[in-house]
């Protein structure tokens, strides 16, 4: 088996190293990811400077691009052999709900998807993250799963693990998708010169945590699976919307 792992963390994170050292009981592993932190870069590709690589003494490659970028690279020249999946994580931290339109995460695993191949986003979720090996195992059985049922040609994987030990974690649910309240307001101060400069507030509070979302699931001490799709089209507007543009 052929795998490809990315992330978004950057490609000296410690869930990168959990993922691929878990992943190499399965098949080989070619690990490309940024060379540096990408969170929330979404699906952003580089288009106005070249993409450039290092290839680190333990085998990994990084690049000077995006998570998105460093799929796209890896399938596009890096790849010895076409993989037969794409694996994004262990991401530092939680990609539930709204978090998944910025996940860069959730993005390069996307990217896999839209190149043609099975993906998965991995993350793990709490506060002062100890428990990588929990996400890693739990990575391991799901790859296995994946390649055993393949989901339709649009969907990819969004998992997330509550950061515990192995044996205190209470299983899988499946779930839908939570959402938050919209995000803090932007803090404004000013550099050393004087200057204006603005940080993003941080996430809104959660606001849809209820029985069969991925927040819920993670609250309760187990792993959440959401399966994404990558068509973002509202299909039950279709025909109201065709209705009154008509009228225009």
């Amino acid at each position: 088996m052929q795998i490809l792992v990315s992330n978004d963390d950057g490609v000296q994170a410690p869930g990168i190293f959990a993922l691929t050292q878990a992943l190499t009981s399965l098949g080989e592993v070619l690990t490309v990811a940024p060379d540096r932190n990408c969170s929330a870069a979404s699906n952003s590709l580089t288009l106005t400077n070249p993409l450039r690589i290092h290839r680190l003494e333990n085998g990994y490659i990084q690049v000077n691009g995006t998570p998105t970028d460093c799929v796209h690279l890896a399938i596009r020249q890096l790849c010895p052999s076409e993989p037969d999946i794409v694996v994004s994580g262990i991401n530092a931290g939680a990609n539930l709900g709204d978090d998944t339109l910025y996940s860069g995460t959730v993005a390069a695993a996307m990217e896999g998807r839209f190149l043609g191949y099975p993906a998965v986003a991995i993350s793990l979720v709490g506060s002062q993250l100890q428990h990588y090996e929990s996400a890693a195992w739990y990575a391991t059985h799901i790859v296995k799963g994946l390649l055993a049922h393949p989901l339709p040609g649009n969907q990819i994987l969004n998992v997330n693990v509550p950061d515990l030990p192995l044996a205190e974690i209470k299983g899988i649910k499946v779930t839908r998708l939570g959402a938050r309240h919209r995000a803090e307001g932007i803090v404004a101060t000013q550099d050393p010169s004087g200057r204006a400069i603005y940080w993003l507030g941080p996430p809104g509070e959660v606001q849809d945590a209820g029985e069969g979302t991925d927040f819920d699931a993670i609250a309760q001490g187990y792993v959440s699976i959401t399966p994404l799709t990558v068509d973002l089209t509202a299909y039950q507007q279709l025909s109201p919307l065709n209705d009154w543009i008509k009228q225009l």
